[in-house]
């Protein structure tokens, strides 16, 4: 009778140690989720905000190139 009752308790730990186990996996498992849907979002961001990037840069060099082009008619014109 004892060795059943520490045969099912061993039982009893085992499982206890199983779903331990396996719920520290599946918080892992969450935990990675999360940190990849994060850097999907990060990405989708960037991806919508490469072309107003790109029309800023445009605007920024065409500004340069006009300021640049107006320092030159200043020193050489009249």
């Amino acid at each position: 009778m004892a060795e059943t009752a520490a045969h099912e308790s061993l039982d009893f730990a085992e499982q206890v140690i199983r779903v331990l186990r396996a719920m520290e996996e599946s918080q892992k498992f969450v935990a990675e989720q999360k940190k990849l849907m994060a850097e999907a979002a990060k990405l989708e961001r960037d991806r919508a905000l490469a072309p107003w990037q790109v029309a800023l840069a445009g605007m920024a060099a065409g500004a340069a190139f006009f300021g640049a082009g107006a320092a030159v008619v200043k020193l050489l014109g009249p």
